[in-house]
């Protein structure tokens, strides 16, 4: 890993980190996990939300059933090796064609995981969400801080309530749910996870939070800190496979607002970056990543956190 002081140099060239060492890349060998952006736009507007979602940010357009459609099927055709599909925003519960776009999924066979913040969009689908119920369907909740005051600091004031009102009813109704949160507070991930305990039997939630499958934690993306570059040597000096990097195994789609049709991003925290927009065709996707990103470094490779 290289570490200067001038950190203007560093990210600047695809191939080469800022000492001229050899950049890390990533060889994709199949699509496990298909990753859809149904549009930027959110019923709220959080702090350091990393793709600036808000009720005005329409960067990234409403996909149309037809859109994910074309992908799913290109999926099952060419055999990609894609097991899931995800689902995230903005608040995906704004697609007004979202229930079919989560339907099809399911009828296709693929575990579906839907990244909502639980809130009004969400609560009102309630009758169509209960029509398409499945076992392999998960709502996965955004929920920044076990406590009302910190959550609300990030996300405004009157989100937690609804927030909480969404998450019981998903509890109430059976439906396969978890929690995520970021890494962002003057406390441990353990002191975190012991806390998310707390709320989880004061509130009467069916899950662990022992378990990263139910309370999943990212590493807060900053990218005014400085990180360290990852080199070809990194693998071995961290002693880390560059197959458990999520740009190996996954790829998001998305609509940019000044494009026709959806491009392929090789990462779902880099949806702007035009260096990681590949194209319209998934298939052709299966190529070298070059990790020219600070998101490469602290939040996959040394965070080793990921979407999925």
């Amino acid at each position: 890993m290289v570490e200067l002081n001038n950190t203007k140099t560093k990210f600047s060239n695809l191939y080469k980190t800022a000492d001229g060492s050899d950049r890390a890349y990533i060889e994709a060998k199949k699509i496990k996990t298909l990753w859809f952006n149904t549009g930027t736009l959110c019923n709220i507007e959080c702090k350091n939300c990393y793709i600036e979602s808000s009720p005005k940010n329409d960067r990234l357009v409403y996909l149309t059933f037809n859109e994910v459609k074309k992908f799913i099927d290109e999926c099952i055709e060419n055999q990609l090796g894609t097991e899931e599909i995800g689902i995230t925003g903005g608040e995906p519960f704004m697609n007004k064609d979202i229930i079919q776009i989560i339907d099809y999924s399911l009828k296709n066979n693929f575990k579906t995981l839907v990244l909502s913040n639980a809130m009004k969009p969400m609560l009102n689908r309630k009758e169509a969400l209960l029509k398409i119920k499945n076992k392999d369907l998960t709502i996965r909740v955004s929920i920044d801080h076990y406590t009302k005051e910190k959550h609300e600091l990030i996300r405004g004031k009157g989100s937690y309530d609804t927030m909480l009102e969404g998450l019981n009813w998903l509890s109430e109704n059976n439906f396969n749910y978890s929690l995520a949160t970021r890494l962002l507070w003057d406390e441990s991930e353990d002191e975190l996870r012991e806390n998310f305990s707390k709320f989880i039997i004061d509130n009467n939630l069916k899950l662990d939070a022992k378990f990263k499958t139910d309370l999943v934690t990212f590493t807060e993306m900053d990218e005014n800190k400085d990180t360290p570059e990852i080199t070809t040597a990194c693998w071995g000096i961290l002693n880390k496979n560059p197959d458990e990097v999520m740009c190996s195994w996954s790829r998001m789609v998305v609509k940019k607002k000044d494009k026709l049709t959806p491009t392929v991003i090789a990462c779902t925290l880099l949806p702007y970056d035009e260096n990681f927009d590949l194209g319209e065709n998934l298939t052709n996707s299966m190529k070298k990543i070059y990790l020219n990103h600070k998101h490469c470094s602290k939040f996959c490779v040394l965070g080793g956190s990921s979407c999925s």
